[in-house]
């Protein structure tokens, strides 16, 4: 495929957010605030599903011009070895954390599919639900984490319009837009039950994004009925590299687009990272968000042995756990830190199919 499929390019659908979303909308935010808490709390009740990252490597082989981890930073490049991921485990066991988000760079010889798998294996022997957030893969490798115990991907996007998305990704595998666009539905193919989606706003033009990121969801929705999707709203950070990014997204327009979300796809969870301040999202907690990342490092190594290096990209919210979780209480929400049984690990049955020889082949 060299053209953008159809449900991507298709606005029809897309309408109605499209109107949440304009300037010149005639809803007010306190309008869509009311509608979207209303929602989220029919659907999902006055609770909080809380999760945490573990960057196990900031080797990478691409060239992408707004990340700290691009190949051609001076960023000291590391990965964690089998038992340091053991003691970063048990530290973040320590902190109440039980559902944890495995990062990586793109693919490289330093932290390739071999090395993913067995970060995989080793979280999941301790931890009740793993989920990677990490390069491509093909539907066999990623029957192969689910065997090993990965329940969900996250991939983002980062830009849908792809003269952007060609001239910010400057070499490397990811600059393959099409590529990217389909690994969603190679990881569901592959049997992994849930999917996380999102855009880096400050990219490109926000509503353009945001309509678009809309459609891909609905479309997975569709295709994979029984997935869990999932979508993000990160906005650009610093970063070691000092990009600016040329369409800065304000809260006014990050509440809105949070809002018409919510009211848009009423059962998709959304997620809101520690890349927003403590203010803003004790503010959103309630209002659409039902989940967020806690006591996060974006460092390799960070939650051991307390690492200092610079990170992907700079946290805002650094409070600890036990403070994040007093605020969601103050406010009446319950944090969840486990709504997940390691039973329910290994390949979605309904999106799996037996593998070939050929494919069993690709995983090694």
């Amino acid at each position: 495929m060299s053209t953008a499929p159809d449900w991507l390019r298709d606005g029809r659908e897309s309408a109605s957010l499209a109107a949440m979303l304009s300037p010149s909308s005639p809803l007010s935010l306190e309008s869509l605030a009311a509608e979207s808490k209303a929602i989220t709390l029919r659907r999902f009740g006055r609770t909080i599903s809380l999760y945490a990252p573990l960057y196990l490597s900031n080797h990478c082989s691409s060239g992408c011009i707004y990340c700290g981890f691009a190949s051609d930073r001076t960023t000291l490049r590391r990965r964690l070895e089998p038992d340091e991921i053991e003691r970063e485990l048990l530290a973040m066991k320590k902190l109440g954390i039980s559902d944890i988000l495995l990062l990586t760079g793109e693919r490289t010889k330093a932290a390739d599919f071999d090395y993913l798998r067995r970060a995989v294996e080793i979280a999941a022997r301790s931890t009740q639900r793993v989920s990677v957030e990490a390069f491509p893969m093909s539907v066999a490798e990623y029957r192969a984490l689910a065997e090993c115990g990965c329940t969900g991907i996250t991939i983002y996007q980062e830009t849908y319009n792809r003269e952007r998305y060609e001239a910010l990704h400057r070499w490397g595998p990811k600059k393959d837009f099409l590529d990217r666009l389909e690994t969603p539905a190679r990881a569901l193919e592959g049997g992994i039950k849930t999917v996380g989606l999102g855009v880096l706003l400050g990219l490109s033009e926000p509503v353009e994004d945001a309509l678009m990121l809309y459609r891909h969801a609905r479309h997975l929705s569709r295709t994979y009925w029984r997935a869990g999707i999932s979508v993000s709203f990160p906005r650009m950070r610093p970063q070691t590299g000092g990009y600016e990014p040329p369409f800065p997204v304000d809260d006014h327009f990050l509440a809105r687009m949070i809002f018409a979300f919510r009211i848009a796809l009423p059962d998709v969870e959304l997620v809101l990272s520690t890349r927003e301040s403590a203010a803003y999202r004790d503010g959103m907690a309630g209002l659409g968000i039902t989940r967020m990342s806690i006591a996060s490092r974006t460092t390799v190594g960070g939650y051991d042995d307390n690492n200092t290096d610079k990170g992907q990209f700079d946290v805002s919210d650094d409070r600890t756990a036990e403070e994040f979780c007093a605020a969601l209480r103050a406010r009446e929400i319950e944090p969840v830190f486990k709504n997940w049984e390691p039973v329910f690990n290994g390949p979605s049955v309904t999106q799996s199919r037996t593998l070939t020889q050929e494919e069993l082949h690709a995983c090694h």
